[in-house]
């Protein structure tokens, strides 16, 4: 799992100069027994190896195309930081790097993550590993390897960087590219749970001064210290309901930095752009003290953060109701935030991106 050092003696002059080998053994004895209830049968092999190992075996695709993404959480290990919790980050960049894959129709196969600090806390990286280990069980990917890096001088003492990288693969035949999408398409919203990976500096510069153990009544009788650090979700299980169901996803887009403003055009063929109508959803309360603490344009604010839209799916406008009513039926609150019209890019109806 972890790649380290080893024939260090306590007072090695590798301990004096801030590296403590027996602190990553102690990080890796820590999580190692969430990382092992990731393993499938395709995982060969145990903890502790150079590399990885896993079984190509892709059942009866015709095609089989890996499909691979990397990714960190930001600023948002600031906030950990700040409030005390780690798990957390673990389920954000295990979900973060699942949603980016299966906007293409990928279903992930292994995960693999990259936790650093100046000075290594066992406990904290234990909770991370830990929480992204839950994540890929819940979802069942394997988490097949990592690596814990302390490396005092680069990375501010107290603080902590996380990446993480998924593999998926896709059937070729079933590779989504939104080259089917036409206009008149229906686009389906599924919520956020929150800031999710993405916007972190701009809500620390907003909200830095207030109280965040303060239960406010604009965020429902909830703390800072409560709603800031909710995991990104994924939105896999919603794919796989409408997918089980026939519907035909043409689209799908991950609402990521850039918002519903640089995002949804990543997957628009040529001539074809969005509409989406702002009146259809209700900014959560967070995204409108985020924007009016920070004092932020509105059209600005659509493109940092993801003002309560997590996912949307394209699909073909006769189909919008079975695809409502199954996403309904998955545990989902979805809604119809727009359509596929004639043009480019996204424009914005109702006013409340102006």
């Amino acid at each position: 799992m972890m790649d380290k050092d080893l024939g260090a003696s306590p007072a090695s002059a590798y301990e004096r100069a801030g590296v403590s080998i027996d602190a990553g053994h102690r990080a890796v004895d820590l999580m190692k027994g969430a990382v092992a209830r990731t393993h499938t049968a395709n995982v060969l092999g145990g903890l502790g190896g150079f590399g990885g190992l896993f079984r190509a075996a892709f059942g009866d695709m015709a095609d089989p195309v890996l499909v691979a993404s990397t990714d960190g959480v930001g600023t948002k290990t600031k906030v950990a930081v700040k409030v005390g919790q780690f798990g957390g980050l673990g389920h954000d960049i295990v979900n973060h790097c699942v949603n980016d894959i299966l906007v293409q129709g990928a279903r992930p196969l292994f995960f693999l993550d990259y936790v650093a600090m100046g000075k290594l806390r066992p406990e904290a990286v234990a909770e991370v590993v830990s929480g992204a280990a839950q994540a890929c069980e819940a979802l069942g990917v394997a988490l097949l390897g990592g690596e814990t890096a302390e490396m005092p001088g680069v990375y501010v003492d107290g603080e902590l960087d996380i990446v993480g990288t998924i593999v998926g693969v896709v059937d070729r035949p079933n590779l989504i590219d939104g080259g089917r999408i036409e206009v008149g398409d229906a686009v389906i919203a599924l919520p956020s749970s929150g800031l999710h990976t993405n916007g972190f500096s701009l809500a620390r510069m907003a909200l830095d001064a207030l109280d965040w153990n303060e239960a406010r009544s604009d965020l429902g009788g909830q703390t800072l210290a409560a709603v800031l650090p909710v995991p990104h979700r994924s939105y896999l299980p919603a794919y796989d309901a409408l997918e089980k169901a026939g519907v035909d996803v043409r689209g799908m887009a991950h609402i990521t930095g850039g918002g519903l403003v640089d995002n949804p055009p990543r997957v628009f063929p040529q001539g074809i752009g969005m509409q989406v109508d702002t009146a259809s959803w209700a900014v959560p309360p967070l995204f409108e003290l985020i924007v009016r603490e920070a004092g932020v344009e509105r059209q600005e604010a659509f493109r940092a953060l993801n003002m309560g839209v997590g996912f949307l799916f394209i699909v073909p406008a006769a189909q919008r109701e079975q695809a409502m009513q199954t996403l309904r039926a998955a545990g989902e609150q979805p809604w119809v935030i727009g359509e596929m019209v004639a043009g480019q890019g996204v424009t914005f109806s109702g006013g409340g991106a102006s």
